[in-house]
């Protein structure tokens, strides 16, 4: 069950949130809560690099039934 809160936010960042969701495919909101998860998730992981926990983020909210299996290479000797 989702609930939703009214907060104010600067008009600048408002304006980049909703640039980048429509690249995205997401709601503002969604996009919002997009980077707060990613700067939380960088905060508790500090060794990790950003754009890794970005990417692992997306891919984790991707519908399973459209991921692409992973396939290793089969190493030729």
């Amino acid at each position: 069950m989702s609930t939703s809160t009214s907060i104010r936010i600067n008009q600048d960042l408002y304006d980049q949130a909703r640039s980048e969701a429509a690249c995205e495919h997401r709601t503002i909101a969604g996009q919002i809560e997009f980077w707060a998860k990613v700067g939380r998730a960088a905060l508790d992981n500090p060794d990790l690099p950003v754009g890794f926990i970005a990417e692992a983020l997306a891919s984790m909210a991707e519908p399973r039934e459209t991921a692409t299996p992973f396939v290793p290479r089969v190493h030729q000797q």
